[in-house]
């Protein structure tokens, strides 16, 4: 090393190292660090920070030498972890979410926890009769906690005008009160012991377990089904089901849906479509020639009225070509992990 490095090195204090590792950070994540800083320390370290003009690569191992050093020799003592742990994640999430992280990272030695962490744990079936007929505010409150599908599901099954309500309090939720929480626990504590006693809440199911696996991949899926179907034929037939619905064809492309369709009889996907949102036609329409798909529509609208019963019929059958050609490699779903694509 120069003389002249020597120099600036043995120039470098504590402020000025403080002021390098600062000047490294991103600008977020700087100005979030110097709010915790009172407001001597902020002079200073600016100060440092106009004053120290280019700073060369010596400098700026240094400075990150000097702060190792300083940890290899203090630690990080385990006395008051949690706690500390428990700040952060409120800074960062705020309180309500934060201790409810906190419940995950560190439980109290419960099987299943509070009540309102069991609730985030709940089908939204389970989770329906628990909500109905309390004040929108308490819904709120719960729905903020829950998966976002879990939460809409619960919601769709109030009354009209309570989801108005309640997705206006969800928006304007603000900071919540300890004694709110309180409140909520208190209640879902109530309803779960009057509508199950002691009893095991029932949780998970087919279409879970069937959402499992379709994020696990095709592979998973190949490796799972046949065991389980030995297991259990009736069950892996319902987690078949769950696995690939009509609905699932939504999210095939133009390419995919035309080689579906040459498979498929008029009369069926005419009736499997009548039973289908207009909006969720288009990706059938548009793997059809303009023509074609004028054809099916006027059909579409000619054809009576029809039973739920004999939609399903239809939808199901063009649900089980669409299986056969994806077992043949002609169409292909991604799924959103996992280690394959899974069907």
């Amino acid at each position: 090393m120069s003389a002249l490095a020597e120099t600036a090195l043995a120039g470098l204090g504590d402020a000025e190292r403080a002021a390098v590792m600062i000047m490294l950070l991103e600008e977020d994540q700087a100005a979030q660090i110097l709010s915790q800083l009172g407001p001597e320390e902020l002079a200073l370290l600016g100060e440092k920070m106009c004053s120290l003009g280019d700073i060369s690569p010596d400098q700026i191992t240094q400075a990150i030498s000097g702060f190792v050093n300083s940890a290899q020799q203090q630690g990080i003592s385990a006395r008051g972890r949690n706690d500390h742990v428990r700040r952060v994640m409120t800074k960062a999430v705020g309180a309500l979410k934060g201790e409810n992280l906190m419940q995950k990272i560190l439980p109290e030695g419960a099987v299943t926890g509070p009540a309102i962490e069991l609730a985030r744990w709940l089908t939204p079936q389970a989770l329906i009769p628990l909500v109905k007929g309390e004040h929108p505010q308490a819904i709120a409150v719960l729905l903020v906690q829950l998966d976002a599908q879990v939460a809409a599901e619960v919601l769709h099954a109030l009354k009209p005008d309570e989801q108005t309500q309640v997705v206006h309090r969800v928006a304007t939720l603000g900071p919540i009160s300890g004694d709110t929480v309180t409140m909520l626990e208190t209640l879902l504590e109530q309803r779960i012991a009057q509508r199950h006693g002691k009893g095991v809440l029932s949780m998970g199911g087919a279409k879970q377990a069937a959402d499992i696996i379709n994020q696990a991949g095709k592979a998973a899926e190949k490796r799972i089904m046949p065991e389980l179907n030995k297991i259990d034929k009736a069950l892996a037939k319902a987690i078949e089901g769950e696995m690939f619905k009509f609905e699932h064809l939504f999210a095939l492309d133009p390419q995919a849906m035309g080689a579906l369709l040459r498979e498929v009889e008029s009369e069926v996907l005419i009736d499997a479509l009548k039973g289908t949102a207009e909006e969720s036609r288009d990706v059938f329409f548009r793997a059809m020639s303009s023509r074609a798909a004028d054809g099916v529509k006027d059909e579409i609208a000619a054809r009576g009225r029809l039973k739920m019963a004999e939609v399903l019929e239809a939808q199901k059958a063009i649900v089980t070509i669409a299986r056969r050609l994806a077992v043949d490699g002609v169409i292909q779903f991604g799924a959103g992990g996992g280690d394959d694509d899974y069907v």
